[in-house]
């Protein structure tokens, strides 16, 4: 009786196929064989579950299914009809013609990213984007770093490590891709302190809670959720008064961040940079890929 396996071709012979050619052609030799291989062992694990193996024709059909899937051009353009305008699964903001275009130009040659041009020497590429951060949102410097979880970490380490955060417990939230904010505080080296309930936090409890080991007090916006009815917050003026007279420094995370007035466009209010900064905080700290509508 003939082996089953003796039906499956060989490599070669698929590489042969005037249409696995083409492929060779589109995505490199390298490529193409080891999807070869691939659909080859599917087919003998095929034959040793009981069931007939592919012919020559549904073999190469899944090593062109298996390209397409494997090595089509990615992200792939989608319509929006989710009713959410910022979707973290659907790329977060799009970006304007222009900064599109600034892009492309900047993208297309050669540029000054870490060229100082007035003294021919290595500059920082934080430079520039610093001063007009600090410029729009009144703050005295500012950085811009992976995501706003980073930043929130980093800022965390720096002035917090080794000592105590105190959070209101309704704002000891997840903020996105599974970042959670005990999490980053107990990654930056700092203590998490919770003070509240869930529902109705005031300031008298962040005071009660401040001691010698206090490193900061961290406010956080609720960007993609809500707690409605009988509900109490601070406001972040209060906590930074409250931070003045203990020597305490207040942080900000504003979640999406905003540098315009959202309800000038019909929209709820979302907290601007700018009030942040006004209100007297340490910190603050924004995402530049939602609101902001940046890369």
């Amino acid at each position: 009786m003939k082996s089953p396996f003796k039906s499956l071709p060989s490599v070669e012979k698929v590489l042969s196929d005037n249409r696995v050619e083409t492929l060779v052609q589109r995505y490199s030799r390298q490529v193409v064989v080891d999807l070869v291989r691939s659909e080859i062992d599917t087919a003998r694990q095929t034959i040793l579950d009981g069931y007939a193996a592919p012919d020559f024709d549904r073999l190469v059909q899944a090593i062109e299914e298996s390209a397409e899937t494997n090595w089509r051009e990615w992200p792939v353009h989608v319509i929006n009809a989710t009713g959410v305008i910022l979707h973290t699964n659907l790329g977060r903001a799009p970006l304007s013609r222009e900064a599109t275009d600034a892009a492309r130009r900047a993208a297309l040659g050669y540029s000054d990213l870490e060229l100082d041009l007035d003294t021919g020497r290595r500059g920082s590429r934080q430079a520039h984007i610093s001063n007009l951060m600090a410029e729009v949102t009144g703050a005295e410097a500012a950085i811009v770093v992976n995501n706003n979880a980073s930043a929130l970490l980093l800022g965390l380490a720096a002035l917090a490590s080794g000592k105590e955060v105190i959070v209101s417990r309704g704002e000891a939230v997840e903020i996105g891709g599974g970042f959670r904010v005990p999490d980053v505080l107990r990654q930056s080296g700092a203590t998490l302190i919770e003070v509240g309930t869930t529902n109705r936090t005031y300031a008298r409890d962040f005071e009660e809670a401040i001691t010698e080991n206090t490193g900061a007090i961290l406010a956080v916006h609720a960007s993609n959720f809500r707690i409605t009815g009988f509900t109490h917050a601070p406001e972040l003026s209060e906590l930074v008064e409250l931070g003045a007279r203990h020597s305490v420094v207040v942080l900000h995370d504003l979640g999406s961040g905003c540098l315009l007035d959202t309800t000038a466009y019909g929209l709820a209010h979302e907290p601007m940079a700018q009030e942040s900064i006004k209100a007297g905080v340490g910190l603050g700290f924004f995402s530049g890929d939602k609101l902001l509508g940046g890369p």
